[in-house]
């Protein structure tokens, strides 16, 4: 792959690298930075001395929970690289991160193979278009069998593979990975060949055995590669160091850089939000379009103009090293600071620039709540403020407070991610706490057609006549409002306060869990000239809501979950016994060599603590992967409900006393 000069140009990539858990991407960045010369020695994971795993939680047990990006410089050409999680717990840094990636390079242990969070990540690759490379890594390790791997990769990624090398003796100490003139003829041999099902120029050639000049190849592989039809291959060792700089002149060669989404307005997306004890809150942007400099006011989607901030400094990082440049280019990635309203996903400027091409593929909704509490009652105040930070830094955490009871709460993926908070509350903040068992996240849905109507009229001075029919949605709907009356009827302005409190409202229903998967209906409505207010719609529309939701015999929605089993032939009777016993079903295990592998979907509730069952069944040696799969209605009869926020709607007393203040 050394001959790409002829295709390359100075670009400015931007790439994120994903995985699952301990394929090697951050082994992958240190042997990166080194070659770019941004850093002098590759750091280790087991030591901790890495530059994106720069958190003292994640340099202790040796696991990204962050998202670090870096950058550094290849041929003339500067990539930013995106470092992100491989643990499913954190899942959401990788979300974020994939809308603002160029291409990506998603990392395969050739040792564990294709895992499920792999098939997670390549998914949402797909679905957004981001052009991917396919690293196979480890490729010295004990046990590696290349023919296996590559049949699993088509099987379970893509049939679209193209493998730009070979390896010789895999899996042992003498392994190395072959290029050039000594394996150049089969490699493009088998590309032309793969490329001529996607090309019909191609093809024309390979059926008059006419070989095409590796430059065509390349051009061709390129145009694949990045209109998402091809997956280029390259394999490494990133412990050894082996097959870096044909992964980077892969990326230079094969991926888009930041032409490829640019935009003449200023527009840019706050990907990550970081809390620097020095300079203060940073918020990491990509810009695909315009300027920004230090001094200038950032104007965030949403946000009035009065409330936009100043920028106080701008900052890249290459290697370990904060690089103050005060100004940056659409197609740069680098810190901000100044901005103390901002979260991550906000939009920096954005007008006329289309969305939905920046929206995430990957449809992450955390199923566990904590409530947390500090371990000194007297520090509750500056628990509160240290869970505020932490969800401005990643918004799906939904921190919450209960206004009547002050209980606080978080929602996490899994437990891994509460041990992680645990950890960074003690050593960042300082903050000692208490988590009461974690709790599976519920949703409620209308079991059938029904209508809530609401007439509030007294104490004057006040008039607001809602009247609602909700209806069951298909799954995954969401809410959906529609208005059946005219303006006449209802005034449009009245009408969009329904609406805005009914989403509201449907954060918490019957049973104070979130309402999901239902049309609602404005069907009638009534103010008065004179005695209606316009917060009176706000009052009346929540207990109408809440009414209706009674009224439909509302069904309680449980998660279930997707699990990937495998373990010795000789324990899948009692591995299927207790899938069994947690109302879960499965497909045909498939045996092979002994070990057997198996499908499961089970409710959540029943297997929260299945993880540490089967790790002590299998002694530590099998294999357990689990993600979400779907919420499905709980067995008739059982009811848990979540403390309301704040005073019930369906206490209309209480509820307007309160709405007037005076509860």
């Amino acid at each position: 792959m050394g001959e790409q000069e002829n295709i390359k140009i100075k670009k400015h990539i931007c790439v994120g690298l994903l995985a699952h858990v301990d394929a090697g991407k951050t082994s992958l960045t240190e042997q990166l930075l080194l070659l770019g010369g941004s850093i002098r020695t590759a750091g280790s994971v087991d030591s901790g001395t890495t530059q994106t795993d720069w958190l003292e939680v994640e340099r202790r047990r040796g696991i990204s929970v962050k998202t670090a990006c870096v950058e550094f410089t290849f041929q003339g050409n500067t990539i930013s690289l995106v470092d992100t999680p491989g643990h499913v717990d954190f899942a959401g840094e990788v979300s974020r991160s994939l809308q603002v990636l160029d291409g990506a390079v998603l990392v395969v242990s050739a040792a564990e193979g294709v895992q499920a969070h792999t098939r997670t990540i390549f998914r949402a690759l797909v679905k957004m278009g981001i052009p991917t490379l396919i690293v196979v890594n480890k490729v010295d390790r004990p046990g590696v069998d290349i023919d296996k791997l590559k049949a699993q990769l088509a099987g379970q990624l893509s049939g679209s593979c193209v493998w730009l090398e070979e390896v010789e003796a895999p899996g042992s100490e003498a392994c190395r990975i072959l290029q050039g003139k000594e394996s150049e003829e089969r490699i493009w041999g088998a590309v032309f060949e793969q490329l001529a099902n996607l090309d019909e120029e191609l093809e024309e050639q390979y059926l008059a055995e006419e070989q095409p000049d590796r430059e065509t190849l390349q051009k061709k592989l390129q145009r694949y590669t990045r209109s998402g039809q091809a997956y280029p291959v390259v394999f490494t060792s990133a412990k050894e160091g082996m097959g870096i700089r044909q992964l980077a002149e892969a990326i230079v060669a094969y991926l888009p850089d930041a032409s490829a989404r640019s935009t003449k307005e200023l527009f840019g997306i706050v990907f990550q939000v970081t809390h620097d004890p020095v300079m203060g809150k940073a918020a990491h942007i990509r810009l695909f379009g315009g300027s920004l400099t230090s001094r200038d006011l950032a104007p965030v989607a949403g946000q009035e103009p009065e409330k936009w901030e100043k920028v106080t400094q701008i900052r890249r990082i290459q290697g370990g090293r904060f690089l103050d440049v005060g100004h940056m280019e659409g197609g740069e990635v680098a810190a901000v600071y100044g901005l103390s309203r901002c979260k991550a996903g906000d939009v920096i400027g954005g007008d006329g620039v289309e969305l939905d091409g920046y929206r995430s593929g990957m449809d992450l909704q955390p199923l566990l709540m904590i409530q947390v509490k500090p371990a000194d009652a007297q520090k509750e105040t500056e628990l509160a403020a240290a869970l505020t930070e932490l969800s401005e830094e990643d918004p799906l955490l939904h921190y919450e407070r209960n206004t009547l009871t002050g209980q606080m709460y978080l929602r996490v993926m899994g437990k891994v991610q509460i041990e992680i908070l645990e950890e960074l509350l003690q050593t960042r903040f300082g903050q000692e706490i208490i988590c009461l068992p974690p709790t599976v996240v519920y949703k409620e849905t209308p079991g059938h057609m029904a209508v809530g109507r609401e007439v509030y009229t007294m104490p004057k001075p006040c008039w607001a006549v809602v009247a609602l029919q909700i209806e069951p949605l298909p799954p995954g709907s969401g809410i959906e409002f529609v208005s059946a009356i005219k303006e006449k009827v209802l005034p449009y302005r009245y009408q969009n306060h329904v609406r805005a409190s009914l989403m509201d409202t449907f954060q918490q229903g019957i049973y104070g869990w979130e309402v999901t998967d239902a049309r609602v209906t404005l069907i009638d409505g009534e103010h008065h000239h004179v005695h209606t207010h316009p917060l009176d719609f706000f009052v009346a529309t929540p207990v109408a809501a809440l009414r209706a939701l009674q009224e439909s015999d509302a069904i309680l929605l449980e998660p279930y979950v997707k699990l990937w089993l495998s373990a010795g032939e000789e324990l899948m009777g009692k591995v299927l016994g207790q899938i069994l016993a947690m109302r879960g079903e499965f497909d045909s295990p498939v045996i092979e060599e002994g070990i057997f592998s198996l499908e499961a979907t089970v409710p959540l509730r029943d297997s929260m603590d299945y993880p540490v069952t089967f790790r002590s069944l299998t002694s530590g040696r099998g294999s357990y992967v689990m993600e979400f799969d779907s919420y499905r209605p709980c067995e008739k009869g059982f009811v848990e409900t979540f403390p309301r926020k704040g005073v019930d709607p369906l206490d209309r007393a209480k509820w307007i006393l309160s709405c007037r203040s005076a509860y």
